[in-house]
Parts: structure tokens; sequence; C-alpha cells
């Protein structure tokens, strides 16, 4: 299987701690983790992606908002500069060690966090890579 992912979204795999919207969402984000965790591919997309098209109706304004769209943008822009690759929809990759490796430190260093300005969630994210990515759900 693949799991569909719009590109802000792998960045907050990076730093996915088990917090998020409500209850279900994280229980579907524990799901995704785990499924990449254990080396599912990924498929890039536009909109509502297998993180939030489960629970998209009660996010439908988030997900097709223009910040959200915008944010895409910036992060397949960052992502796809420290990968090496052209990031758009369709585009299928996998999280290696490696790739997450190179993704967590261009994300401490501030290099691919340019989708993240006006997040709500980036304190927290920002705190965990200033930990060191511990508790990170994504291994």
């Amino acid at each position: 299987m693949t799991v569909t992912l719009r590109p802000h979204h792998l960045l907050c795999l990076l730093t996915y701690v088990g917090k998020g919207y409500s209850p279900d969402f994280v229980k579907n984000y524990d799901r995704i983790t785990a499924r990449l965790s254990a080396g599912e591919e990924i498929a890039m997309t536009e909109g509502p992606d297998d993180i939030c098209a489960p629970i998209a109706c009660d996010l439908a304004e988030h997900c097709h908002g223009g910040s959200v769209i915008s944010r895409d943008a910036c992060a397949a822009r960052d992502v796809g500069r420290v990968l090496g690759m052209t990031i758009t929809s369709g585009t299928r990759l996998t999280l290696t060690a490696n790739r997450r490796v190179t993704l967590r430190t261009g994300f401490a260093t501030g290099d691919i966090r340019s989708a993240c300005t006006g997040c709500n969630w980036s304190a927290l994210c920002t705190q965990v890579a200033a930990g060191g990515f511990q508790g990170v759900k994504l291994a």
C-alpha cells in the first residue's frame, strides 16, 4: 500500500510526538507513522491526504485554505531541494533512515522550515527539534 501525503505533512511527520487536533486525528496519525516507519511508500498529493482526509469534514476550510496550499508549495520546494528531487503531486518516495536524517537535519537548522511560518504547531515542533527529536513517532 501507499500513504498519500501533502507536502507540509511530510515536515509535520518529522516532529510528530502524538499531539494533534483531536483524539481521532491522533489515532489516525499514529497509524500513518507506524506504516511509514515500516517502510511504506509515500505518494505526494494535493489537498486532503491520509492524515487529514478521515477527518476532513472537521478541517475542510483548513485543508483547502490558501495558507495551507501556500504551506504545501513551500514544503515541496524545501524538501525537494534537500533531497535533490522534484516534489509534486504524484511524486513517490520512501522515508529511508538516510532521508529521515537529512530531513531532520534540515528541519533543525531551519533550512526546510519556510512552510512552518504561521503554523500553530511551530513552537512545539521547534521544541521537539531542539530536543534532538526525542519521542517522535516516526522511527
